[in-house]
């Protein structure tokens, strides 16, 4: 029996049939298991050579699955299935950036931040099917929504190009200054715990507070919140299949833990990586509104140009360090 047979047999379930989101729900399960069972117990800080090798091999894992999609759905879905992970890994780097700030803020040190970034990328992995859920379900409403998606990446990436210098101050965070006002939290870290008991004054039963930790991994899925606004949209602005839009970003984030204490070490030779994003969104949001006023633009010339521009920041960021 032919794979179409197959296929026809057992019926798509959103955009793909039942075995094939069976090998990707393995595929993050054997990912997460290994994670949590062998990295975090025996190297729970990663050394800058460990993170690119395991960035490289969530990247090649990537790329069996994207080839595995190509070979069964066609090269129209397989190249979308590329552009879409490079586009949501791209992206991911910002993220990066602002969790180096989250941890630096609330003190975290190294070894407990695989715990708060596992965790994290656990809650992200929820999230971005809700988001995906509701940003697919609201193009497939209104078409007019993609106007919107292109317009607001566009602002986004104009701002960025404008902001490049500027730090963030997460002092000056109402959401944060709010946050730490209204919960019951400590001052100090207590190893891995989110959460510790502590008596009250004069001997009363312990009641439970928060640790930093906790503060640091409720902040993060917040800034991974708003990155989300920024990547789904990106994604939904290329194709509204739900496998592909689901799977590349799941695949992007995975690496997402790896990835940060590789930029948290070299975030200083990279300098125009944030550069290249901004012009990503740019991109992506023109190329939006010229396929609803123009007409198709080819998915395979979308991801060279994606990946030709993250190719040339590093690159410049190689040959034009910056100055101390």
């Amino acid at each position: 029996m032919e794979w179409s047979a197959l296929s026809l047999a057992s019926g798509d379930m959103l955009g793909a049939p039942p075995w094939f989101w069976a090998i990707f729900a393995s595929s993050i399960t054997a990912i997460f298991i290994f994670d949590l069972g062998y990295l975090n117990r025996r190297i729970p800080v990663l050394s800058l050579g460990q993170s690119v090798a395991l960035t490289t091999a969530y990247a090649v894992l990537a790329a069996l699955f994207g080839c595995g999609a190509w070979l069964y759905f066609g090269p129209e879905k397989g190249s979308l299935f590329f552009t879409a992970y490079a586009l949501e890994q791209s992206l991911s780097i910002d993220n990066v950036f602002v969790m180096s700030v989250i941890f630096a803020f609330f003190g975290v040190p190294r070894q407990y931040q695989h715990r708060v970034l596992f965790w994290g990328i656990v809650v992200a992995i929820v999230l971005r099917a809700i988001f995906v859920g509701l940003g697919a379900a609201i193009v497939a409403r209104f078409a007019w929504v993609f106007y919107l998606f292109g317009l607001f990446l566009i602002v986004t990436g104009l701002r960025m190009l404008r902001s490049m210098d500027e730090q963030v101050d997460l002092d000056q965070n109402r959401a944060i200054a709010w946050f730490m006002r209204h919960l019951r939290m400590t001052t100090k870290i207590t190893g891995e715990h989110f959460f510790v008991r502590l008596p009250k004054p004069g001997g009363e039963r312990p009641v439970l507070h928060a640790t930093p930790l906790f503060a640091a991994f409720a902040v993060v899925n917040v800034a991974d919140i708003v990155f989300a606004v920024d990547s789904v949209p990106a994604v939904l602005s290329q194709t509204q299949d739900p496998f592909i839009v689901y799977t590349s970003n799941i695949f992007a984030i995975l690496g997402l833990r790896a990835l940060y204490f590789v930029i948290d070490a070299l975030i200083a030779t990279f300098r125009y990586l944030k550069v290249a994003l901004a012009i990503l969104l740019i991109f992506i949001g023109a190329v939006i509104f010229y396929e609803r006023l123009v007409g198709e633009f080819d998915n395979v010339l979308t991801m060279t140009i994606t990946f030709a521009t993250l190719a040339i920041a590093v690159l410049a960021s190689i040959l034009k360090p910056e100055r101390t």
